[in-house]
């Protein structure tokens, strides 16, 4: 696993890091998941949260709030309470607290069952985990997904944001974004950031959450150094 830092600029911290699957010889994470045969979907899912859990009770600092973020193939999990039981065992295990843990729908990744989905977030929510969307805006992951469920946080897709700073239309659907995240008690996340221009923009817009190549490139089993600017 590769740790990838998301930054709160109005506290100048980190708020978490994203844990994302990279291979032995540096294969991407779509490299990797190209190889999972469907019929082992759930157990691959299980072992990648049991990997990045483990390595977060190593790595991440013990008294600070650092999140991590984990993100998990919706269509994989059958029941939600059962799947859940590998995780909080492996947190309880390496005494990482499990409300410092987000789970992200992974990017692209059509829900077969929608009520399924909600289960599932309604369950992680109960037992105290951070739920949020990936890639907000991009493929499968829009407003009809938003409107039949809420998650505590929503990541705005890179390819709505790239371009910001000369596109009005940009500008617009992310004001528009942020309202009904205001509306709906939703934190909005702005992933993808590479240039001060976008994120001069962003923060202007009222975004605080940040992840991106400006800040710092995915660690391999270690955390990146982050020279914030709040």
């Amino acid at each position: 696993m590769a740790f990838h830092p998301i930054v709160d600029l109005d506290r100048g911290t980190v708020w978490g890091y994203e844990a994302l699957v990279r291979g032995t010889q540096g294969q991407s994470a779509g490299q990797i998941l190209s190889q999972v045969d469907e019929h082992l979907q759930y157990k691959f899912d299980q072992a990648c949260r049991v990997k990045a859990i483990e390595l977060a009770g190593r790595l991440f600092p013990r008294t600070e709030e650092t999140r991590l973020s984990i993100n998990f193939m919706p269509n994989a999990v059958y029941e939600p309470a059962a799947c859940i039981r590998t995780s909080l065992e492996s947190a309880r295990r390496v005494g990482f607290d499990a409300r410092r843990i987000m789970f992200e729908f992974t990017e692209n990744e059509r829900m077969a069952d929608t009520k399924h989905v909600a289960r599932i977030i309604a369950e992680y929510k109960r037992l105290g985990f951070i739920t949020a969307i990936d890639d907000f805006g991009a493929g499968h992951a829009g407003l009809n997904l938003l409107a039949n469920f809420q998650t505590d946080l929503i990541k705005i897709d890179m390819e709505i944001i790239r371009g910001i700073t000369d596109s009005a239309a940009r500008r617009a659907i992310i004001a528009g974004i942020l309202v009904m995240a205001r509306a709906l008690d939703i934190t909005v996340i702005a992933e993808g950031i590479e240039t001060n221009a976008e994120l001069a923009t962003l923060r202007g817009a009222g975004i605080s959450l940040f992840q991106g190549f400006l800040f710092a490139r995915p660690a391999v089993e270690s955390l990146p150094v982050v020279p914030l600017v709040a």
